[in-house]
């Protein structure tokens, strides 16, 4: 197995990932000849093509010279952290991926620390060497920092660093090096990181992610720990639970290329597709049935946020969408669960409903877009962080946040942070930027985001991860405005809308179908308002000069399904549909409401 190298690339969120591994695909000719190459080849969903992140660890392998490099893309954001831990348990290394401006970020120690524990051997890579604003000597002081900080061994200090250019294509392994091709990079990864150790004995697999086919159903991804995996072998699985059921693989896959290639039987080492195995599950041990031993089960982060997803009751119900249901949205959910180990679902006293828990807003958003865009309708409550009990007392989660704002507004981002009992553990400058850490409650990151950039005029980039549980910080005082609600089902009328401005801003256009008790903008007050958005003018013969002038309406703004989680109550609702994102009331007459509120007071 001395010509394998099994790698994983991990980076923070927009660090150049899945470019640079465009250009080792590019100039290993992976691609077939005439093949149409599209940039960012590794997202292949349509949401990480949308957002430019990578949500889903995907496998490829890239022939150079004679070495056959087993590459695996990972997710850089935390709240994917599930997918994260699975996937580097196949890999021997690690290119730790950094910006040569923006330096290590919260995500890049996220991933780095979950690498290190795992004892997988580092290659950094400074990339985005081309950039007019790089600085890679304090980048690369940044990074000895954050390994001293995650108490890396001495031989995990003693990295190898390469300088590269994901968008040119070229690595470096001197700044003052000829820029002309990747090859230093793939050099370093088979000179700097370790051939797969091979373990003789029975068979040991462990699945760490899956894939599904209509036609053969689900296919199980994982490397071979010891022994030789064979086609036709009579095989156990030994499931999380510990329960043991035989089994025989139909194909086994390795990964060429891009494509997979069936094999007879894979070496130890080697990553590996299984096919046929029925009810095969992440964290599965695959082993040989006389000698069944289970590998040590993957451990996941614990979900810090949870939220109840209910079927759709609004007036405008199976307007727009194809399920519908309870018994629809329940089997979605659970089948979710096959492959998203970092997700929980749980029934709830309502038939109806379901209490859904994930790493994060994010992580939980990119289930319900999915969702979205496969015909489901649903309605989504307040997001509510989940608290543990330590020692007798209550304790909740805590982030890392990092914020980068221009000099002159970094009073106002401490001030907003501070009064969401944040507190500041770090301030330094980063070029012309002011670089702030603090640690603060999970709930008071919730709608933080819209704040800190109305307080920068949008120049201020935030980034946020897990921490660890704490004691209850206290109550957040949270100023909030109220909203407008409508108050009669029907189009708004541009008449309405004007006559309305000076009351708060609108989230919706002239001429948008709205419903009673549907929340179409924001109060300037603390207090809720009904309004009448379908009052057209009244038509009559007598005209005043001037009176008719063409109205001047803002543009309505427009929520993100995750600005739309953030800015709701616990008394509102986010009604999701494959072609809206609306806001409404969780009761929508508005006795129902006053009977509610009043509840609530009692």
């Amino acid at each position: 197995m001395a010509d394998i190298r099994n790698i994983a690339i991990i980076a923070h969120v927009d660090h150049g990932k899945t470019t640079l591994v465009d250009q080792i695909l590019k100039q290993c000719s992976v691609f077939r000849k005439n093949q149409v190459v599209r940039e960012r080849f590794l997202d292949s969903n349509d949401l990480e093509r949308e957002r430019g992140i990578t949500i889903l660890a995907k496998n490829i392998s890239i022939p150079y010279k004679n070495f056959k490099i087993n590459l695996i893309d990972t997710p850089g954001h935390a709240d994917f952290g599930g997918e994260v831990e699975r996937v580097l348990k196949m890999a021997d290394g690690v290119l730790l991926l950094v910006d040569a401006f923006e330096g290590p970020m919260p995500q890049t120690r996220f991933v780095l620390e979950k690498a290190l524990a795992l004892h997988l051997k580092p290659i950094v890579v400074i990339n985005k060497i081309d950039r007019p604003d790089n600085r890679p000597e304090e980048v690369l002081d940044e990074i000895y920092d954050l390994f001293i900080d995650l108490d890396a061994h001495e031989d995990q200090l003693n990295f190898p660093v390469v300088y590269a250019s994901g968008r040119e294509g070229w690595a470096i392994k001197n700044l003052e090096d000829a820029r002309e091709n990747i090859n230093p990079l793939l050099e370093s990864i088979i000179n700097d990181l370790p051939a797969p150790p091979v373990f003789e004995g029975t068979t040991q697999i462990q699945v760490t992610s899956l894939d599904y086919s209509d036609y053969v159903g689900r296919i199980g991804i994982g490397r071979v720990f010891r022994g030789t995996l064979q086609k036709s072998e009579k095989l156990s699985i030994i499931k999380r639970d510990g329960s043991i059921q035989e089994t025989v693989p139909k194909q086994i896959f390795v990964f060429d290329g891009l494509a997979r290639l069936e094999v007879e039987e894979v070496q130890c080492g080697d990553i590996c597709a299984i096919v046929g195995i029925e009810g095969i599950d992440i964290g599965d041990t695959i082993c040989d049935a006389t000698n069944p031993e289970p590998l040590e089960i993957i451990s996941i982060d614990e979900p810090t946020i949870s939220m109840t997803f209910t079927v759709n009751n609004s007036p405008f119900y199976g307007r727009e969408g194809k399920y519908v249901t309870s018994r629809q949205l329940r089997e979605r959910l659970y089948k979710e669960l096959e492959h998203n180990v970092a997700l929980r679902v749980h029934d709830t006293a309502s038939p109806d409903s379901y209490k859904v828990s994930g790493r994060g807003i994010l992580h939980l958003s990119i289930l319900i877009e999915n969702m979205r865009r496969e015909g489901y309708e649903l309605q989504i409550r307040e997001p509510k962080v989940i608290y543990k009990e330590i020692n007798g007392k209550k304790a909740e989660p805590i982030e890392i946040l990092v914020v980068d704002v221009p000099s002159e507004t970094a009073g106002k981002v401490i001030e907003l942070v501070g009064q969401r009992r944040g507190e500041m553990v770090k301030m330094e400058n980063k070029g012309s930027l002011q670089k702030l850490e603090f640690h603060i409650p999970t709930r008071g990151i919730v709608g933080l985001r819209t704040k800190v950039l109305t307080a920068t005029s949008g120049e201020g980039i935030m980034h946020h991860r897990f921490f660890q549980y704490e004691y209850f910080k206290g109550a957040i005082n949270k100023v909030t405005n109220g909203v407008m609600i409508s108050m009669d089902e029907g189009p708004a009328t541009a008449y309405s809308i004007d006559a309305l401005q000076d009351r708060g801003k609108f989230f919706i256009d002239p001429g948008t179908i709205v419903y009673k008790g549907q929340i179409i903008g924001e109060h300037t007050k603390e207090n809720d308002i009904e309004v009448n958005i379908q009052k057209g003018k009244k038509l009559s013969n007598m005209r005043a000069s001037g009176s008719d002038k063409a109205v001047k309406i803002t543009p309505a703004i427009k929520f993100s399904l995750e600005e739309a989680l953030e800015y709701i109550h616990d008394d509102e609702l986010v009604e999701v549909t494959p072609k809206s994102i609306r806001l409404r009331k969780l009761h929508l007459d508005v006795n129902d409401r006053k009977r509610f509120n009043l509840g609530k007071t009692v």
